[in-house]
Protein backbone atom coordinates (compact mmCIF):
# COMPACT_ATOMS: atom_id res chain seq x y z
CA UNK A 1 0.00 0.00 0.00
CA UNK A 2 3.06 2.40 1.16
CA UNK A 3 4.58 1.64 -2.11
CA UNK A 4 1.37 2.41 -4.22
CA UNK A 5 1.33 5.79 -2.51
CA UNK A 6 4.96 6.44 -3.23
CA UNK A 7 4.10 5.08 -6.75
CA UNK A 8 1.14 7.73 -7.19
CA UNK A 9 2.58 10.69 -5.97
CA UNK A 10 5.97 10.46 -7.98
CA UNK A 11 3.46 9.56 -11.07
CA UNK A 12 2.19 13.14 -10.35
CA UNK A 13 5.06 15.34 -9.82
CA UNK A 14 5.67 15.60 -13.70
CA UNK A 15 2.03 16.84 -13.50
CA UNK A 16 2.83 19.32 -11.44
CA UNK A 17 5.67 20.68 -13.23
CA UNK A 18 3.84 20.66 -16.74
CA UNK A 19 1.07 22.36 -14.66
CA UNK A 20 3.61 25.01 -13.40
CA UNK A 21 4.90 25.34 -16.47
CA UNK A 22 1.56 26.02 -18.77
CA UNK A 23 0.71 28.72 -15.86
CA UNK A 24 3.28 30.57 -16.35
CA UNK A 25 2.85 30.62 -19.93
CA UNK A 26 -0.53 32.00 -19.42
CA UNK A 27 1.40 35.28 -19.49
CA UNK A 28 3.34 34.70 -22.35
CA UNK A 29 0.09 33.24 -24.63
CA UNK A 30 -2.39 36.53 -23.79
CA UNK A 31 -2.64 38.39 -26.84
CA UNK A 32 -1.36 42.01 -27.14
CA UNK A 33 0.58 43.13 -24.48
CA UNK A 34 -0.61 41.53 -21.23
CA UNK A 35 0.72 44.55 -19.60
CA UNK A 36 -1.67 47.04 -21.06
CA UNK A 37 -4.45 44.81 -20.40
CA UNK A 38 -3.86 44.62 -17.02
CA UNK A 39 -3.23 48.81 -16.88
CA UNK A 40 -6.86 49.16 -18.47
CA UNK A 41 -7.63 51.25 -21.63
CA UNK A 42 -7.33 54.55 -20.05
CA UNK A 43 -3.68 53.64 -19.32
CA UNK A 44 -1.22 56.11 -19.84
CA UNK A 45 2.40 54.82 -20.91
CA UNK A 46 3.98 55.34 -17.56
CA UNK A 47 1.24 53.11 -16.00
CA UNK A 48 2.14 50.48 -18.47
CA UNK A 49 5.91 50.80 -17.97
CA UNK A 50 5.07 49.81 -13.94
CA UNK A 51 2.90 47.53 -14.85
CA UNK A 52 5.20 45.48 -16.85
CA UNK A 53 8.09 45.99 -14.08
CA UNK A 54 5.50 44.46 -11.85
CA UNK A 55 4.62 41.47 -13.99
CA UNK A 56 8.69 41.10 -14.46
CA UNK A 57 7.52 40.72 -18.36
CA UNK A 58 10.98 43.84 -18.75
CA UNK A 59 12.98 40.48 -17.63
CA UNK A 60 14.14 37.62 -19.84
CA UNK A 61 11.66 34.71 -20.21
CA UNK A 62 14.11 32.35 -18.52
CA UNK A 63 14.96 34.66 -15.34
CA UNK A 64 11.51 34.91 -15.11
CA UNK A 65 10.15 31.13 -15.39
CA UNK A 66 13.71 31.00 -12.63
CA UNK A 67 11.79 33.58 -10.60
CA UNK A 68 8.03 32.22 -10.54
CA UNK A 69 9.46 28.68 -9.70
CA UNK A 70 11.66 30.13 -6.91
CA UNK A 71 8.76 31.48 -5.69
CA UNK A 72 6.26 28.60 -5.76
CA UNK A 73 9.04 26.39 -4.11
CA UNK A 74 9.04 29.38 -1.27
CA UNK A 75 5.03 29.10 -0.97
CA UNK A 76 5.25 33.00 -2.57
CA UNK A 77 2.41 33.03 -5.74
CA UNK A 78 2.95 36.43 -6.26
CA UNK A 79 0.46 39.61 -5.57
CA UNK A 80 -2.54 40.47 -7.16
CA UNK A 81 -2.23 43.42 -9.50
CA UNK A 82 -5.90 44.52 -8.64
CA UNK A 83 -6.44 44.27 -5.18
CA UNK A 84 -2.63 44.53 -4.29
CA UNK A 85 -2.70 41.57 -1.60
CA UNK A 86 -0.75 38.41 -1.49
CA UNK A 87 -2.38 35.96 -3.95
CA UNK A 88 -1.61 33.27 -1.37
CA UNK A 89 -3.72 34.86 1.69
CA UNK A 90 -6.67 35.72 -0.61
CA UNK A 91 -6.82 32.46 -1.73
CA UNK A 92 -6.70 31.11 1.80
CA UNK A 93 -9.61 33.26 2.54
CA UNK A 94 -11.64 32.01 0.01
CA UNK A 95 -11.08 28.49 -0.15
CA UNK A 96 -12.62 27.48 2.96
CA UNK A 97 -15.83 28.46 1.77
CA UNK A 98 -15.46 26.60 -1.38
CA UNK A 99 -14.73 23.89 0.88
CA UNK A 100 -17.62 24.03 2.91
CA UNK A 101 -19.89 24.72 -0.50
CA UNK A 102 -18.40 20.94 -1.63
CA UNK A 103 -18.62 19.42 1.98
CA UNK A 104 -22.26 20.13 1.99
CA UNK A 105 -22.71 19.58 -2.37
CA UNK A 106 -20.87 15.93 -1.65
CA UNK A 107 -23.31 14.93 1.34
CA UNK A 108 -26.36 16.07 -0.67
CA UNK A 109 -25.13 13.82 -3.35
CA UNK A 110 -24.24 10.97 -1.43
CA UNK A 111 -28.03 10.98 0.39
CA UNK A 112 -29.67 11.75 -2.88
CA UNK A 113 -27.98 9.72 -5.55
CA UNK A 114 -27.13 6.65 -3.34
CA UNK A 115 -30.24 6.17 -2.32
CA UNK A 116 -31.54 6.72 -6.11
CA UNK A 117 -29.66 4.24 -7.30
CA UNK A 118 -30.03 1.51 -5.08
CA UNK A 119 -34.14 1.65 -5.54
CA UNK A 120 -33.68 1.97 -9.04
CA UNK A 121 -31.30 -1.51 -8.88
CA UNK A 122 -33.76 -3.27 -7.24
CA UNK A 123 -36.71 -2.58 -9.13
CA UNK A 124 -35.22 -2.70 -12.07
CA UNK A 125 -37.71 -2.16 -14.89
CA UNK A 126 -40.14 -0.80 -12.70
CA UNK A 127 -41.70 2.27 -12.02
CA UNK A 128 -39.52 3.92 -9.99
CA UNK A 129 -36.14 2.48 -12.06
CA UNK A 130 -37.93 4.49 -15.29
CA UNK A 131 -38.60 7.71 -13.30
CA UNK A 132 -35.08 7.80 -11.68
CA UNK A 133 -33.55 7.06 -14.94
CA UNK A 134 -35.59 10.14 -16.68
CA UNK A 135 -35.11 12.66 -13.83
CA UNK A 136 -31.39 11.70 -14.02
CA UNK A 137 -31.11 11.94 -17.42
CA UNK A 138 -32.74 15.36 -17.11
CA UNK A 139 -30.92 16.29 -14.25
CA UNK A 140 -27.21 15.80 -15.96
CA UNK A 141 -28.09 17.91 -18.73
CA UNK A 142 -28.55 20.88 -16.63
CA UNK A 143 -26.18 22.96 -15.58
CA UNK A 144 -25.79 23.87 -11.84
CA UNK A 145 -26.39 27.79 -12.12
CA UNK A 146 -29.46 27.03 -13.68
CA UNK A 147 -30.53 24.99 -10.87
CA UNK A 148 -29.21 27.57 -8.62
CA UNK A 149 -31.52 30.57 -9.90
CA UNK A 150 -34.53 28.05 -10.89
CA UNK A 151 -34.26 27.31 -6.26
CA UNK A 152 -34.12 30.54 -5.95
CA UNK A 153 -36.91 31.84 -7.57
CA UNK A 154 -38.68 28.62 -5.75
CA UNK A 155 -37.64 28.72 -2.02
CA UNK A 156 -36.73 31.97 -1.94
CA UNK A 157 -38.85 34.32 -3.86
CA UNK A 158 -41.66 32.72 -3.02
CA UNK A 159 -41.43 30.98 -0.07
CA UNK A 160 -38.05 32.42 1.58
CA UNK A 161 -37.24 29.46 3.15
CA UNK A 162 -33.40 30.06 2.72
CA UNK A 163 -31.46 33.35 2.42
CA UNK A 164 -30.90 33.94 -1.43
CA UNK A 165 -27.14 35.25 -1.35
CA UNK A 166 -24.24 35.63 0.92
CA UNK A 167 -22.24 33.56 3.32
CA UNK A 168 -22.31 32.80 6.98
CA UNK A 169 -19.11 31.32 8.75
CA UNK A 170 -19.93 29.07 11.83
CA UNK A 171 -17.91 31.09 14.08
CA UNK A 172 -20.22 34.26 13.32
CA UNK A 173 -23.59 32.33 13.16
CA UNK A 174 -23.30 28.89 14.61
CA UNK A 175 -23.81 25.45 12.00
CA UNK A 176 -27.66 26.49 11.53
CA UNK A 177 -27.05 29.56 9.94
CA UNK A 178 -24.10 28.34 8.22
CA UNK A 179 -25.75 25.21 6.81
CA UNK A 180 -28.15 27.73 5.59
CA UNK A 181 -26.67 29.60 3.34
CA UNK A 182 -24.85 26.69 1.92
CA UNK A 183 -28.07 24.45 1.53
CA UNK A 184 -29.08 25.89 -2.23
CA UNK A 185 -25.64 26.36 -3.50
CA UNK A 186 -24.91 22.74 -2.55
CA UNK A 187 -28.17 21.25 -3.77
CA UNK A 188 -27.59 23.71 -7.39
CA UNK A 189 -24.11 21.58 -7.25
CA UNK A 190 -25.28 17.96 -6.04
CA UNK A 191 -28.22 17.53 -8.65
CA UNK A 192 -26.72 16.86 -11.37
CA UNK A 193 -23.64 14.96 -9.60
CA UNK A 194 -26.06 13.34 -7.45
CA UNK A 195 -28.33 12.38 -10.75
CA UNK A 196 -24.58 10.65 -12.36
CA UNK A 197 -24.06 8.31 -8.73
CA UNK A 198 -27.58 7.76 -9.05
CA UNK A 199 -27.26 6.32 -12.52
CA UNK A 200 -23.66 4.77 -11.93
CA UNK A 201 -24.57 3.17 -9.05
CA UNK A 202 -27.76 1.75 -10.47
CA UNK A 203 -25.73 -0.11 -13.29
CA UNK A 204 -23.56 -1.25 -11.16
CA UNK A 205 -25.92 -2.84 -8.79
CA UNK A 206 -28.03 -4.61 -11.33
CA UNK A 207 -24.83 -6.48 -12.62
CA UNK A 208 -23.68 -7.39 -9.08
CA UNK A 209 -27.42 -8.93 -8.78
CA UNK A 210 -27.77 -11.13 -11.38
CA UNK A 211 -24.08 -13.01 -10.26
CA UNK A 212 -24.12 -16.21 -8.94
CA UNK A 213 -23.15 -15.83 -5.64
CA UNK A 214 -25.87 -13.67 -4.97
CA UNK A 215 -28.55 -16.40 -6.45
CA UNK A 216 -26.87 -18.82 -3.66
CA UNK A 217 -27.51 -16.41 -1.06
CA UNK A 218 -30.87 -15.91 -2.02
CA UNK A 219 -31.16 -20.04 -2.18
CA UNK A 220 -29.72 -19.65 1.52
CA UNK A 221 -32.80 -17.72 2.57
CA UNK A 222 -30.60 -14.60 3.58
CA UNK A 223 -33.11 -10.99 3.65
CA UNK A 224 -32.89 -9.22 0.44
CA UNK A 225 -32.09 -6.26 2.64
CA UNK A 226 -28.87 -7.85 4.10
CA UNK A 227 -27.77 -9.21 0.48
CA UNK A 228 -28.15 -5.51 -1.02
CA UNK A 229 -26.35 -3.83 1.68
CA UNK A 230 -23.86 -6.62 2.24
CA UNK A 231 -22.87 -8.06 -0.65
CA UNK A 232 -23.95 -5.94 -3.30
CA UNK A 233 -23.14 -2.48 -2.47
CA UNK A 234 -19.67 -4.16 -1.10
CA UNK A 235 -18.94 -5.11 -4.62
CA UNK A 236 -20.82 -2.43 -6.61
CA UNK A 237 -18.59 0.33 -4.49
CA UNK A 238 -15.30 0.76 -7.02
CA UNK A 239 -16.65 2.20 -9.65
CA UNK A 240 -19.14 4.02 -7.72
CA UNK A 241 -16.07 5.37 -5.60
CA UNK A 242 -14.40 6.48 -9.05
CA UNK A 243 -17.34 8.68 -10.21
CA UNK A 244 -17.50 10.40 -6.39
CA UNK A 245 -13.58 11.30 -7.01
CA UNK A 246 -15.02 12.63 -10.21
CA UNK A 247 -17.86 14.93 -8.72
CA UNK A 248 -15.85 16.35 -6.50
CA UNK A 249 -14.05 18.23 -9.52
CA UNK A 250 -17.27 18.42 -11.00
CA UNK A 251 -18.44 20.44 -7.98
CA UNK A 252 -15.44 22.57 -7.45
CA UNK A 253 -15.94 23.56 -10.86
CA UNK A 254 -19.35 24.33 -11.24
CA UNK A 255 -18.61 26.26 -8.11
CA UNK A 256 -16.93 29.41 -10.27
CA UNK A 257 -20.46 30.44 -11.42
CA UNK A 258 -22.76 29.14 -8.54
CA UNK A 259 -20.87 31.02 -6.36
CA UNK A 260 -21.90 34.30 -8.76
CA UNK A 261 -25.20 33.28 -8.92
CA UNK A 262 -25.45 33.48 -4.58
CA UNK A 263 -22.73 35.77 -4.18
CA UNK A 264 -20.82 33.14 -1.84
CA UNK A 265 -16.55 35.32 -1.85
CA UNK A 266 -15.12 31.79 -2.76
CA UNK A 267 -12.77 30.17 -4.35
CA UNK A 268 -14.59 30.15 -7.31
CA UNK A 269 -15.59 33.60 -7.23
CA UNK A 270 -12.11 34.88 -6.84
CA UNK A 271 -11.20 32.52 -10.12
CA UNK A 272 -13.89 34.24 -11.61
CA UNK A 273 -12.83 37.71 -10.95
CA UNK A 274 -9.49 36.50 -11.75
CA UNK A 275 -10.25 36.23 -15.20
CA UNK A 276 -12.56 39.08 -15.42
CA UNK A 277 -9.91 42.15 -14.56
CA UNK A 278 -6.90 40.08 -15.77
CA UNK A 279 -5.26 39.73 -12.66
CA UNK A 280 -2.50 37.79 -13.72
CA UNK A 281 -0.54 36.32 -11.10
CA UNK A 282 -3.96 35.68 -9.67
CA UNK A 283 -4.93 33.60 -12.57
CA UNK A 284 -1.40 32.26 -12.63
CA UNK A 285 -2.06 30.67 -9.00
CA UNK A 286 -5.63 29.46 -10.00
CA UNK A 287 -4.72 27.35 -12.16
CA UNK A 288 -1.97 25.74 -10.19
CA UNK A 289 -3.98 25.25 -7.31
CA UNK A 290 -6.77 23.73 -8.74
CA UNK A 291 -4.64 21.55 -10.63
CA UNK A 292 -2.92 20.49 -7.10
CA UNK A 293 -6.51 19.84 -6.03
CA UNK A 294 -7.39 17.47 -9.04
CA UNK A 295 -4.34 15.71 -8.28
CA UNK A 296 -4.77 15.39 -4.92
CA UNK A 297 -8.56 14.28 -5.08
CA UNK A 298 -7.85 11.40 -7.92
CA UNK A 299 -5.18 10.13 -5.59
CA UNK A 300 -7.12 10.15 -2.48
CA UNK A 301 -10.18 8.19 -4.95
CA UNK A 302 -7.51 5.79 -6.36
CA UNK A 303 -6.35 4.70 -2.81
CA UNK A 304 -9.47 4.74 -1.39
CA UNK A 305 -10.50 2.14 -4.21
CA UNK A 306 -7.48 0.33 -3.65
CA UNK A 307 -8.77 -0.33 -0.08
CA UNK A 308 -11.98 -1.61 -0.98
CA UNK A 309 -11.40 -2.84 -3.86
CA UNK A 310 -9.25 -6.29 -2.78
CA UNK A 311 -8.36 -7.26 -6.49
CA UNK A 312 -6.73 -3.66 -6.88
CA UNK A 313 -5.10 -4.15 -3.24
CA UNK A 314 -3.33 -7.41 -4.49
CA UNK A 315 -2.02 -5.43 -7.40
CA UNK A 316 -0.42 -2.87 -5.77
Amino acid sequence: MIAAIVRRVLLASPVLAVVALVAFLLVEATPGDPAAQVAGDNATPERIEEVRVALGLNQPLIERFGDYIGGLASGDLGDSLVAGQSVASMIGEALPLTLSLAFVAMILVVLIGIPAGMAAAVRRGGYVDRAVTAVGSFFIGIPPFVFGLLLVIALVLTVRAFPATGYVSIAEGGVSRWLSHLILPGLALALPSAAEVARQLRGALVDVLEQDYIRTQRAKGLKPSRILLKHGLKNAAPPVLTVLGLQIGRILGGAVIVEQVFAIPGYGSLAFSAVTRHDLPLIQAVVLVSAVAVIVINLLTDLIETVVNPRLRSSS
